[in-house]
């Protein structure tokens, strides 16, 4: 969604504050002060500091367009604000919750996750127990798909790649563990089952590096994203939620350059596992399972617009 900082201009105006005097008082970089100017994203702290140096909110100086190009973002914005059920937005959400968390260990059902959803409450068979983390993980996930629709179409970064995982990881158990850094880079080495991911020390770097070679590629295509996303993935940034962030990644993507998004069903887990395993040998096994994964969206797409 296209952010406008037009209005903290005119307040600036208005309390005879110079850019470089507010710069000064936030104590934020010139760099960031230039993204201000030119209605690019910056982190929700630099919003934050701006309101507290102004004394006002984040409606005071900052607004978004619901209007793109893009039909498909469109729709689903609008039926995020209709609050419409059953349509692509409603089925989205609840499909690519229960799905991501799924793959990650999950033991809700997707009836679970849908009612969740539709009532806020949690239905469970006669002693059956429910995670409280699935749980949350489930609603946070609903929170975040809202969030990737409101800055799907701004250039991709690190800061919005850790709000994915802040939002994500919100209030779980992993939030209360000191060194878990929640919505910032891991502290401690992991893997991916047998594999090694790049150590802590080097994971700034790392992400730095990809996002620029990245968002230098003049026309991002289908290929570029799962490229992206196994590098993203052979990272590992994060201590845990890298698969989540991953594929929101991979949607925010798919909508920001008009290609049709997909989400990685049960029929599709364990070759997209293998996929992501032999992609340096063979690329062709996780492109070919997110193109399927994508006919099944597009049944989807087109079951609920009319064709």
């Amino acid at each position: 969604m296209p952010i406008q900082y037009t209005k903290l201009f005119q307040l600036l105006s208005e309390k005879n504050i110079s850019k470089t005097a507010l710069q000064k008082r936030v104590g934020m970089s010139s760099t960031t002060m230039a993204k201000l100017s030119k209605n690019e994203n910056v982190s929700i702290k630099i919003i934050d500091d701006i309101c507290k140096t102004l004394n006002c909110q984040p409606g005071d100086i900052m607004e978004m367009s619901n209007t793109t190009d893009n039909p498909l973002l469109n729709l689903l914005r609008e039926e995020k604000g209709m609050k419409l059920k059953g349509g692509l937005y409603h089925q989205t959400q609840v499909k690519l919750a229960y799905n991501s968390n799924r793959i990650e260990g999950s033991k809700l059902s997707e009836d679970q996750t849908r009612y969740i959803y539709e009532t806020n409450t949690i239905a469970t068979e006669k002693e059956e127990t429910a995670s409280i983390d699935d749980i949350i993980e489930t609603i946070n996930h609903f929170q975040c798909f809202d969030y990737m629709l409101d800055i799907a179409d701004q250039e991709l970064s690190e800061d919005i790649i850790k709000e994915f995982h802040k939002v994500l990881k919100n209030n779980t158990s992993d939030s209360r563990k000191e060194w878990f850094n929640v919505g910032d880079y891991k502290k401690k080495t992991n893997m991916i089952g047998d594999q090694k991911t790049v150590v802590p020390s080097k994971v700034k770097g790392e992400m730095a590096k990809m996002l620029i070679n990245y968002n230098q590629i003049s026309k991002i295509t289908f290929e570029d994203i799962i490229e992206f996303h196994y590098s993203f993935e052979s990272i590992h940034p994060f201590q845990d939620g890298n698969g989540r962030v991953g594929r929101m990644i991979i949607f925010k993507e798919c909508l920001k350059n008009g290609i049709d998004p997909f989400i990685i069903d049960e029929q599709h887990k364990l070759f997209y596992y293998k996929g992501l395993k032999e992609f340096p040998e063979e690329r062709g096994y996780l492109i070919d399972t997110c193109y399927s994964a994508q006919d099944r969206y597009k049944e989807l797409l087109e079951y609920l617009s009319g064709e």
